[in-house]
């Protein structure tokens, strides 16, 4: 299979290169190392506007020689100077051409260091992507002979077709699969008299209901013809989304799967609020998939083809 990664013609972005080779080596995976370059619209003759073009094909070729230099030998890669109305629209050609299964992105350089920040590349990727899109977080590194070794897939209280598929490609790299949920619960009002009880009995149900559901969906997984070399299921408390995602252990060689909102088309990455705050605040790289593309790989692993 090929993974496609977007590379900025300029040449900035070595957190991409680093999550494109991890996730080439899990999966023995080809990439395809894309820098997008914007055509002129509307289309003009000029020639101002031809040596222009050629100075941005020239700086492509450069960024795409320094991204050569950069991966590890070991990662099959094949490079390309792709002309789009858009970064994000040559980026879905690009997958569409290669019949890849995810597309790689890096973070905001406006973002904090160590998480995940959404430019407006990344955010319209997610919003008409049909394949998954992985997304690094701002200076992310990898060892050279990284992998993944830990799925770790947001979960809402419903087994579906995400964890399934999370168990799937789990279990084809070598990892092992985590189920992770979040509880948000806001800071002590300043009025006086009033109290957090309600509230902490509310979440304390909630967890309860959540481990339950969490039991629930990691034996079905269980029953799965190939299984993640282990399974696991947390809840990070929290009284913000930071401190929740923090309050989950995170290692080298995790990746964070998340799914796209049920209110969204099937075909396409939407992320409902909740699953973008998790985004937003992870500290690790996250896959967002697509529901089509969810369905796709629990099929493969219920068929032990993943």
């Amino acid at each position: 299979m090929t993974i496609v990664v977007g590379f900025a013609p300029d040449g900035r972005g070595r957190a991409v290169l680093h999550l494109a080779a991890m996730l080439a080596r899990s999966a023995d995976d080809d990439l395809v190392v894309g820098a997008v370059v914007p055509q002129p619209w509307p289309p003009s003759p000029a020639r101002v506007d031809a040596e222009y073009q050629a100075y941005l094909d020239a700086t492509a070729n450069s960024a795409l020689e320094q991204a050569r230099a950069r991966l590890p030998a070991d990662v099959r890669a094949t490079y390309a100077v792709h002309h789009a109305r858009s970064a994000p629209a040559g980026l879905l050609e690009l997958a569409e051409q290669h019949d890849a299964s995810v597309v790689v992105t890096g973070s905001s350089a406006a973002g904090g260091a160590g998480h995940v920040s959404l430019g407006s590349v990344t955010s319209r990727l997610l919003h008409s992507s049909p394949v998954p899109v992985a997304i690094a977080p701002r200076g992310f590194r990898a060892r050279q002979d990284a992998r993944v070794r830990r799925v770790t897939a947001a979960f809402g209280g419903a087994a579906g077709d995400l964890v399934v598929a999370a168990a799937g490609v789990a279990a084809r790299v070598g990892a092992s699969l985590r189920l992770a949920s979040f509880a948000v619960r806001s800071r002590a009002p300043l009025t006086a008299g009033v109290g957090t009880g309600p509230e902490r009995a509310v979440i304390e149900q909630w967890t309860r209901e959540i481990e339950a559901a969490g039991r629930v969906a990691l034996d079905e997984v269980e029953h799965l013809p190939v299984t993640p070399a282990a399974l696991q299921a947390v809840v990070g408390h929290g009284e913000t989304w930071d401190e929740a995602l923090e309050d989950v252990e995170w290692e080298d060689g995790d990746v964070l799967v998340v799914g796209s909102s049920s209110t969204g088309p099937v075909a396409r990455v939407f992320l409902g609020s909740r699953a973008s705050k998790i985004v937003r605040h992870s500290p690790v790289p996250v896959v967002v998939v697509p529901r089509g593309a969810a369905a796709e790989l629990a099929e493969e692993a219920v068929a032990g083809t993943a």
